[in-house]
C-alpha cells in the first residue's frame, strides 16, 4: 500500500468501530480516534510521511516489529504498548484493518465492563496470536 492511501483506509475503518470518535486535540495534524475517551489510534505525519500509531500486546508488538519494515515503536507514545504503522510493501487494508481492530479492542478491555461498547474477547473474529 503507498503512502497516500495510509490514514484514508485505517480513518475509514476506525470510523466504523463501534464508539469510535475522531477528536482534534492538538491541531488539524493529528488525528486521535477514541472510544469512550480512551485512545486507541492516532495519525499524522513525521516529516512527511504519514504514520498510523496504534496499542499492541508487547509481545505482539515486538514480533511485528521483528517482522515488518514498516512497523516501529510507536511514535511519541511507551514504546513497548504502542506501534507506528508506516505504508509500503507488505502493508494492506487486511494487516491495516487487522492492527487497529487489535488495538481497539485492547483499549475497550481496559473499560469498566459497562462501559464497553463490544465484547473484546470476541469482537472483530480472531487475532494474530489466537491462530
Amino acid at each position: 500500500m503507498d503512502e497516500s492511501t495510509l490514514h484514508k483506509t485505517a480513518a475509514d475503518y476506525a470510523q466504523g468501530l463501534p464508539g469510535a470518535q475522531l477528536e482534534h486535540p492538538f491541531g488539524d495534524d493529528w488525528n486521535l480516534f477514541k472510544v469512550r475517551g480512551k485512545v486507541f489510534m492516532l495519525m499524522t505525519e513525521v516529516p512527511g510521511r504519514p504514520v498510523v500509531i496504534l496499542k499492541a500486546d508487547p509481545g505482539e508488538a515486538l514480533a511485528l516489529r521483528e517482522h515488518n519494515s514498516h512497523i516501529s515503536p510507536g511514535y511519541h507514545m511507551n514504546k513497548k504498548h504502542w506501534i507506528t504503522l508506516e505504508g509500503g510493501d507488505g502493508v494492506d487494508d487486511s494487516l491495516i484493518r487487522e492492527l487497529v481492530t487489535d488495538s481497539y479492542r485492547l483499549v475497550v478491555a481496559g473499560l469498566p465492563k459497562a462501559e464497553r461498547p463490544v465484547d473484546p474477547h470476541t469482537y472483530g473474529g480472531t487475532t494474530r496470536a489466537a491462530r
